[in-house]
């Protein structure tokens, strides 16, 4: 049995720890729980989630009852009330151990209290209490984060279309713990809620069309807390088939017993799984106890703790034998047999534990010279840093366990866990203390520094990876500038800058300039504003912006591109991505690696199949989000729709260009590769504006593109393409809505019910027509009355009256063009400037002020009084593109340093 990596925390005495182990390992409940509390155990865990109000409320007064409990001949209602009690009195939430065994073999012996280190000969009397640990240092690890599930319409905790097979979900693992349940606390969200994503990924749906069109069975969580769920799931499922691999592979061996079995699968994390396996792992050298085992002084070490007074340790001597020859020799093995024995159950230790760091190179890491900080403390990071002074050798890392801990542990495991039942002579005693002590300094010491260190990193790396996304998100969302001539810069000194100009018309004339913030920006800048400032461009009004240029120069060499503009030479394609970075940045940043686009900290550092795996859930999740117009779109956009992908997407675009213009969506269907599940996770996000049916991808007869999409791909077939007979070709009004094409028939009816038509879509009549019926019947009793969801309704009422061309953009950032500038010397400190978010980091936010050098906001000033309400959480408080109000608080300009304190987010 092994304890989760959740556990990593205090052990709460009694109450928490018993409590654990029997919601995790209902099969270890039977022994535990060896009174005829048995049958209504498993009755009660049944129901999880309504379970926990139910149980708290008859505590209370439970607690009286038990001084009667001895004269009340009811051994049913006994366990209960004793426990209360003793969490209360022993277990309050200040005071915790430090160190636990949460073994169901063992529950009874940590329910009576530790004692002080006995030096004299053990016996079988009551021992000492424990030594309690100061209420300031208790510490967890893993506490729950609190998922973004939003939306003052949520369902509030119903369940909602659960699946039938939900009670027998994930019973293929094989495992000793319930997948929902687990999945339930190590993402903090509600049962219910993780059955149906479970279910929901099992159906192979993606993340962008479950939170559009699924959002009462997650219960309104944001695409980030599904996503969260999703990387947990897949860390379970990879548990479970690892611990099926290992079964296997010592059954071949033939080592695995059935009480090895149940630990494998008992483990819940992959770190516990590891330190049950490491004793058995092929190739590894024996250890000192193994060696021991083999000469059979195992049973000697049983007897020193079962039977002590029957223990003769002169009777396993064999001369000549290497490690039985003296009494010394036969000691020292069952000495190794015990420390392993303490050591191969899981322990769970709460010390805070500094971590100190000596450098090399002061230079580079001077912020880390001599460097001490309480595990509870350290921030994200600082960890990242560590890590990465470490990897360059520049730094060298050690955690320090307090004294105190093995002070404990070794009191604990002679007086209570290992104590020996009976009477012990001292040389005897004088083993056991020297085994423990063992086992603590060379096992279970550097365990629990890999253990500290392996958790920090883990969370350090989640929280990189997040603000990565967020800024990401935040990028690829900024409004996009429409009808407008761009003129894009790439500044530069040895080559000049290089321009291109950007319509999407036939006009000639260009008032907007979008810089590339590379080399020579600054004097690029202060060139056009002199301009600017001179009427040198009247009657033009010319404005310009600064836009980042990362990822420009890779871009412009990229295969893309070559396909894309084969006659211009790189440094043009540069300036025209950065012209289009502002004309409609989703489109042009798709095209890049989000690792080049010059946003997040330490990505480099983190794991980049998790970085690239969540990247890339965002990526999809915008363009998905915003929707493509199939007709005008490119192909490295239309991969990034959810459903799609690189084969897809190029099918889309040679069906395209072979038949025309799509004239509904109903036509995806016809495209080789696209099959039903395909469709239904794509077409909502897919749009077709009729008016480039006639515009783009004309026929080469000349003819109708509807026409032609009806005949050619009949001509084309060779028994192989699919059937189009059952296809329509007419334009239908639905298709350039976010309405999903399976709720079409509730629209239409919808549409019926309030007096429109598909013909008003968008036109303040039709609006006026719905609001007034939502008003009158609310939104439940209409869906009820067309028989969907108040969730697909509202979808439908979205879809219905916003505008031709709606996008979801225009509530976002806008690009600030401006005329003028100031310079760095022109700031003191108390000034209060506006600015925009270039990047956030984990310590803070870099933010534009239109000196040239961007300004710090330190995370200390970035305070939830100074955040709208819908940013208050984690660290993720600002992001890419907001505007935000600041005040200077110092400017070195030495150091090209400005510091800023926020006032407040600008909307």
């Amino acid at each position: 049995q092994s304890a989760s990596e959740d556990e990593i925390e205090e052990w709460q005495p009694e109450s928490k720890a018993p409590k654990r182990q029997q919601k995790a390992q209902p099969s270890e409940k039977k022994p535990a729980v060896k009174r005829q509390a048995k049958p209504k155990e498993p009755k009660e865990s049944k129901p999880k989630a309504p379970r926990k109000p139910v149980e708290r409320k008859p505590r209370a007064p439970r607690a009286p009852k038990a001084p009667r409990a001895p004269k009340e001949p009811k051994p049913p209602k006994e366990p209960k009330p004793p426990k209360a009690p003793r969490a209360t009195k022993g277990g309050k939430k200040q005071q915790r151990l430090s160190f636990i065994v949460p073994d169901g073999s063992c529950n009874d012996n940590m329910s009576r209290a530790g004692g002080g280190w006995s030096e004299g000969p053990s016996s079988s009397h009551q021992p000492y209490g424990v030594k309690k640990e100061e209420p300031e240092e208790d510490f967890t690890f893993d506490e729950p984060s609190l998922k973004r599930q939003k939306t003052s319409s949520a369902p509030q905790g119903r369940p909602t279309r659960l699946p039938t097979s939900g009670r027998g979900f994930g019973e293929d693992l094989n495992m000793n713990w319930d997948l929902i349940q687990l999945l339930s606390e190590r993402t903090g969200v509600e049962q219910w809620v993780c059955l149906n994503i479970s279910q929901l990924f099992r159906e192979e749906n993606t993340i962008p069309f479950i939170v559009r069109y699924r959002k009462e069975m997650i219960n309104h969580m944001d695409a980030d807390a599904v996503r969260d769920v999703q990387l947990v799931l897949e860390e379970i499922y990879a548990l479970a088939k690892k611990t099926q691999t290992i079964s296997q592979t010592l059954k071949k061996e033939g080592v695995l017993t059935a009480e090895l079995e149940q630990a494998l699968r008992n483990c819940r994390t992959a770190d516990e799984l590891d330190h049950v396996y490491a004793p058995y792992k092929k190739g590894s050298k024996l250890s000192k106890a193994r060696r021991a085992k083999q000469l059979g002084l195992e049973s000697a070490a049983h007897a020193l703790l079962q039977s002590p007074h029957t223990l003769d340790l002169r009777a396993w001597v064999k001369p000549g034998t290497e490690g039985l020859s003296t009494v010394e020799e036969v000691s020292t093995g069952v000495e190794q047999i015990l420390a392993d024995m303490i050591y191969c159950v899981p322990h769970s230790i709460c010390s805070p534990s500094p971590i100190i760091v000596s450098p090399k190179d002061i230079d580079k890491f001077h912020l880390y010279c001599d460097f001490t900080c309480n595990v509870q403390r350290i921030q994200h990071h600082q960890t990242l840093a560590i890590n990465r002074g470490e990897n360059l050798k520049i730094l060298t890392v050690k955690v320090n366990i307090p004294d105190r801990v093995k002070s404990d542990f070794c009191r604990w495991c002679v007086n209570i866990r290992w104590r020996p039942k009976g009477y012990a002579r001292e040389e005897l005693m004088k083993i056991l203390r020297d085994a423990v002590e063992d086992s603590y300094k060379r096992l279970l010491l550097p365990l629990l520094s890999r253990s500290y260190r392996s958790v920090l990193n883990s969370l350090a790396e989640k929280e990189s990876i997040a603000m990565f996304v967020r800024n990401l998100r935040q990028r690829l969302l900024v409004c996009p500038v429409r009808g407008r001539v761009i003129m894009g810069v790439d500044p530069g000194f040895r080559h000049g800058c290089k321009l291109a100009v950007l319509s999407p018309t036939i006009k000639k004339l260009c008032n907007t300039v979008v810089i590339g913030n590379g080399t020579a920006c600054r004097e690029t800048e202060a060139f056009f504003a002199d301009l600017i400032s001179r009427r040198f461009f009247q009657p033009l009004d010319v404005s310009y912006c600064i836009t980042s240029e990362a990822g420009a120069s890779i871009y412009s060499v990229s295969p893309e591109a070559v396909k894309e503009m084969p006659d211009l030479d790189p440094n043009l394609r540069s300036a025209v991505s950065i012209g289009r970075r502002v004309q409609d940045p989703l489109a042009e940043l798709v095209k890049i690696d989000p690792k080049h686009i010059g946003i997040g900290t330490y990505q480099h550092d983190v794991s980049q199949s998790s970085l690239k795996a969540a990247l890339d859930g965002v990526v999809q999740e915008c363009v998905s989000f915003v929707g493509v117009d199939i007709n005008i779109c490119s192909e490295t956009l239309m991969r990034h729709v959810a459903g799609l992908n690189t084969g897809r997407a190029k099918s889309i675009a040679e069906w395209r260009e072979t038949n025309g213009p799509f004239m509904n969506r109903d036509q995806l269907r016809l495209v080789k590769g696209l099959g039903p599940k395909s469709y239904q996770q794509c077409a909502g996000f897919i749009r077709i504006n009729p008016q480039n049916h006639l515009t783009n991808h004309s026929d080469a007869a000349g003819g109708n593109s509807a026409q032609a999409a009806q005949e050619k791909p009949a001509a084309k077939g060779k028994g192989k393409s699919k059937a189009s007979a059952a296809v329509p070709t007419l334009p239908n009004p639905l298709d350039q809505t976010c309405i999903h094409p399976e709720s079409y028939a509730v629209a239409r009816s919808f549409l019926s019910l309030v007096g429109g038509s598909v013909d008003q879509m968008g036109r303040p009549e039709l609006r006026q027509c719905v609001e007034a019926s939502v008003k009158c019947q609310g939104l439940e009793a209409l869906a009820e009355t067309l028989n969907t969801t108040p969730d697909t309704l509202q979808l439908i009422i979205d879809g219905l009256t916003q505008p031709p061309g709606f996008d979801i953009r225009q509530d976002f950032e806008k690009a600030d063009f401006k005329r003028g500038i100031v310079s760095m010397s022109d700031l003191r400190e108390g000034v209060v400037l506006t600015g925009r978010v270039e990047n956030a980091t984990l310590f803070g936010a870099f933010v534009d002020i239109g000196v040239g050098r961007n300004g710090l906001i330190h995370k200390k000033y970035i305070t939830p009084d100074k955040l709208p309400a819908d940013q208050r959480r984690r660290s993720l408080a600002l992001g890419p593109g907001e505007k935000v109000e600041v005040r200077v608080l110092n400017v070195d300009p030495q150091r090209g340093r400005i510091g800023l304190d926020l006032i407040r987010v600008l909307r």
